[in-house]
């Protein structure tokens, strides 16, 4: 448990050490890392490691790797293979809409330093401690409220309703935007900003005022470089981008899609002051990047050839009360099986009024675009509601790995599954 200040608004949640986001960890391509946990909290937790394909009993996810009893120590202990932009939070209950987070940045020593400064930007959408807990919304909802929608909002770009929750807050770098964090930079300057998604139910627009940004990486993997004036990010999903600093005060401001409200910081580079709070810059309805618009580079594609097996993944909702599936409720559905070598396709088919990001665990995957091409090279996609997205998928990592739902909420309603290897 821990105190934290947002910016004027002081509360109590969990975290890991005493900030939010927690601190940054950072390693070299093929490092071995060793992350000592000690839960001090009075229940079970767990630390899953977002995008890396790594051993299956260092996920941070069950069945494969134990959660951490209260009181309990565990070290996760693995190795680092591709580089990226990478995070951690918890996969137990609805901790993940908690502090419970924190920034994993994998460097890649020989890759040309092409950027002058970097920036880590960490979205969220923020309860904990100021109204409702994660909790308590997840029985409301159970219980069969929207919590808290209130109605609800809509959203074109996601095709309809876009979440469950409308959230007291919404933070960048754990800051509200009555008192944003600030990055300082110099007019010129090429800065990489890395954006993370760590929100539990809110997809969110992400624009710099006065700038244009080029697309360089998704989850981690390298993108033919493409210009865009906004982006689009599901929950789990992270982006590279390279900006040109411009001469000023430039609010960075992130649209909770759908939901009237908005984070937001600064980038400083000379004289000038911020805008209003509730600023939106005309660049946030631009030419807005979303997964379809991105293709891996060459070198970043995986080597897949022709399909040994083709998986769907039905994503469905009960027709009463708060449950979420993927072909079927979780614990009781049917694994996905594939065998060690086999190189598969998988389509998520949203038959459901909401959208959702679907992430798979220990793996990459390459992203078919509307024409059959591969795409992108990702490990959470959004699927709008009432489309497919498909996927093609390498299976060179054995395990147990959930494949799942990354709306918190959707995920502990029974929206996931897992994705087995099999002799």
């Amino acid at each position: 448990p821990v105190t934290v200040d947002l910016g004027g608004r002081v509360v109590n949640t969990l975290g890991y050490a005493d900030t939010v986001p927690g601190p940054l960890i950072r390693a070299n391509v093929g490092d071995e890392l060793r992350v000592a946990v000690t839960n001090k909290l009075d229940k079970p937790t767990s630390m899953h490691w977002h995008g890396i394909a790594l051993r299956n009993d260092m996920d941070g996810a069950m069945p494969a790797t134990p959660n951490i009893p209260a009181g309990a120590s565990f070290t996760y202990t693995f190795s680092v293979p591709d580089s990226g932009t990478y995070w951690a939070h918890p996969h137990t209950g609805v901790e993940a809409d908690t502090g419970l987070y924190l920034p994993l940045i994998i460097d890649d020593p020989k890759a040309p330093a092409d950027y002058d400064a970097e920036w880590i930007v960490m979205l969220d959408d923020w309860t904990d401690g100021v109204g409702r807990s994660p909790q308590t919304i997840f029985e409301d909802l159970k219980k069969g409220g929207m919590g808290g929608m209130g109605g609800g909002g809509q959203s074109k770009l996601l095709g309809g309703d876009p979440g469950d929750v409308i959230y007291p807050y919404y933070l960048i770098n754990g800051r509200i935007p009555d008192a944003p964090t600030t990055f300082a930079a110099k007019p010129g300057q090429r800065i990489r900003i890395r954006f993370i998604n760590a929100g539990a139910d809110t997809a969110f627009r992400v624009a710099l005022a006065g700038h244009k940004m080029t697309v360089t990486h998704t989850d981690g993997f390298p993108v033919v470089p493409t210009e865009v004036d906004a982006l689009l990010l599901g929950m789990g999903e992270r982006y590279d981008v390279i900006v040109t600093a411009g001469d000023g005060v430039f609010p960075l401001v992130a649209l909770a899609e759908g939901k009237n409200a908005l984070a937001s910081a600064l980038l400083t580079t000379g004289a000038g002051a911020a805008p209003e709070p509730g600023f939106q810059p005309t660049e946030l309805n631009g030419r807005i990047g979303t997964v379809d618009m991105f293709t891996a580079t060459p070198e970043a594609r995986l080597k897949f050839t022709k399909a040994d097996a083709d998986l769907t993944a039905e994503l469905t909702a009960a027709p009463t009360g708060y449950q979420w599936g993927v072909n079927g409720f979780y614990p009781d559905n049917v694994p996905f099986t594939v065998k060690q070598g086999q190189q598969a396709t998988m389509t998520f088919a949203n038959k459901t009024r909401m959208w959702h990001p679907m992430h798979l665990h220990g793996h990459t995957y390459q992203v078919r675009n509307t024409k059959g091409e591969l795409g992108a090279r990702k490990d959470t996609v959004i699927v709008l509601t009432n489309q497919s997205v498909k996927v093609a998928i390498v299976a060179d990592n054995p395990g147990y790995w959930p494949v799942h739902c990354h709306n918190t909420y959707h995920a502990e309603a029974g929206m996931a599954n897992t994705f087995d290897y099999v002799s």
